[in-house]
């Protein structure tokens, strides 16, 4: 074997591209040992100590990941988007997270879990052989171990929130060995997950660098994350401490810019994830182009368009409208003119591409934390705690950039009303507003009042685990109530 081949394969084996070969459902497993000489030979230095981490960062731009299914359990499912596209476009499946008539046979579930263990092995393999490449600088391979432990703590609260308890693997299982086995097909209690997810974060905060400008995880990613981990759990004050932590980070003035090329990793990005763009780039595959405007002047599929509801939860002169939420008859920022004819009313702006509208690989970064969310965490937290009039200044600050002015909330009741109603404006289209919905009992009314949509109390706080996973877990897993 030449070396040019050895290099090759072991990229392949330690998680840079889907892994797929095995035959558990939970993707956990190497495709083959990786022989010791590649390991000293090849990854023994800082370059291949990075390597093993960039191939997990490298699994966010996956179509699985990120992508339609991503879209649909998030955006479509809510009561921010609807379907969208043509009538005849079911999406697979997106018709049915939109009516909310999803059964553990929906493929986006499978999708959404098979991804995320996928990315959770290449974190569990990456820990695995960091500390045996002694050839590599200490103090890189400390650091990015900790960048390891932070996607895995990303990927378990993706998981958490979806469904629940899950299988917790917290290394790679080794074939044929039976622990390892029930390890991957045994769901522990979403409070066993919440534990875990904790102290890896705890662990990456101890050891990743301040804010760089760079595009990894960084400390104030870690605390960022951890804030809203405890905020999940109603640990209002475990939650207002850690945003005490994230420093060194403001709004953005003009809120559009946040989402163009030139508002990438700016000073309110706390964590986002990268596309370059171009066929010899990076991209997050189809993000932009699955969601962009569809029919004449369009360029996209037309997928997860706002809804009518979310448009008019937006005041007039709520600066986040308009830099949210393409409609027709619109002049894009670039200049570029959406005419009167697409397909759809609203389409998504923070998924537009202005260099590559109509390619599959974009530059659209997926903004996942930023500042204004930590605001919007600590005023949820103090307010909770009863510290209203202190929580106050932390909404204004989000409420005052978007040109809407301060709250007229005052009592603890409105400004919840209030702070939960930010959250929506100000994160549409980043992935939480479903989540929120749950967490917050807000689920039930909202559905209701998107078209008289039926959110079962008591079933649909979590998603079904997918019917492939509890086939093969053979009774060591059982399926979420009402499914």
């Amino acid at each position: 074997m030449n070396k040019k081949y050895i290099i090759a394969a072991a990229f392949l084996i330690l998680g840079a591209v889907n892994q797929s070969c095995s035959n558990d459902f939970i993707d956990v497993s190497p495709t083959e040992a990786i022989p010791e000489s590649a390991l000293g030979e090849i990854y023994n230095n800082d370059a291949g100590a990075n390597s093993l981490v960039t191939a997990i960062y490298a699994k966010f731009l996956d179509w699985n990941m990120s992508t339609f299914a991503w879209i649909g359990v998030t955006s479509i499912v809510s009561d921010d988007a609807d379907k969208g596209s043509s009538a005849s476009d079911s999406g697979s499946d997106k018709d049915i997270l939109d009516a909310l008539t999803f059964t553990p046979s929906t493929p986006s579930f499978k999708e959404l879990f098979a991804s995320n263990y996928q990315g959770i092995n290449r974190c569990n393999q990456a820990l695995k052989y960091l500390p045996q490449l002694d050839k590599a600088d200490p103090q890189l391979r400390e650091r990015l171990a900790g960048e390891a432990k932070f996607l895995r703590a990303f990927m378990y609260f993706t998981l958490v929130r979806s469904f629940g308890g899950v299988p917790l693997v917290d290394h790679v299982p080794v074939t044929g060995v039976e622990a390892d086995k029930q390890m991957t097909l045994t769901r522990k209690s979403k409070e066993e997950i919440y534990a875990f997810i904790e102290k890896d974060l705890k662990d990456a905060a101890a050891v990743l660098p301040s804010r760089t400008g760079g595009q990894r995880a960084t400390k104030g990613a870690a605390h960022a994350l951890l804030a809203k981990v405890y905020l999940y759990q109603k640990k209002w004050q475990l939650a207002v401490d850690e945003t005490n932590l994230v420093t060194g980070y403001s709004l953005t003035p003009n809120f559009q810019e946040i989402y163009k090329v030139s508002g990438e990793n700016n000073a309110e990005s706390i964590f986002e994830i990268n596309g370059s763009g171009g066929t010899a780039g990076r991209a997050i595959q189809q993000y932009s182009q699955v969601q962009g405007a569809r029919g004449t002047t369009g360029w996209g599929w037309g997928f997860a368009t706002p809804t009518q509801g979310l448009y008019d939860a937006y005041s007039a002169t709520d600066s986040r409208r308009d830099a949210t939420i393409i409609h027709r008859d619109m002049t894009l920022y670039d200049g570029y003119y959406v005419g009167p004819n697409t397909e759809n009313k609203f389409y998504n702006y923070k998924a537009y591409s202005s260099n590559y509208r109509d390619q599959a690989s974009t530059d659209v970064n997926i903004r996942y934390l930023r500042y204004a969310e930590v605001l919007l965490i600590r005023a949820e937290a103090m307010n909770e705690l009863g510290q209203t009039s202190a929580a106050i200044p932390f909404l204004n600050q989000v409420r005052n950039r978007a040109n809407i002015g301060n709250t007229t909330a005052s009592s603890q009741a409105d400004v919840r009303l209030d702070i939960w109603k930010q959250r929506r404006l100000e994160l549409a289209f980043e992935h939480d507003r479903w989540f929120d919905l749950v967490r917050t009992g807000q689920a039930q009314a909202a559905m209701a009042a998107d078209g008289g949509k039926k959110f079962i109390v008591g079933k649909h706080e979590v998603f079904p685990l997918p019917q492939d996973f509890i086939m093969e877990a053979g009774g060591l897993s059982a399926q979420n109530p009402g499914y």
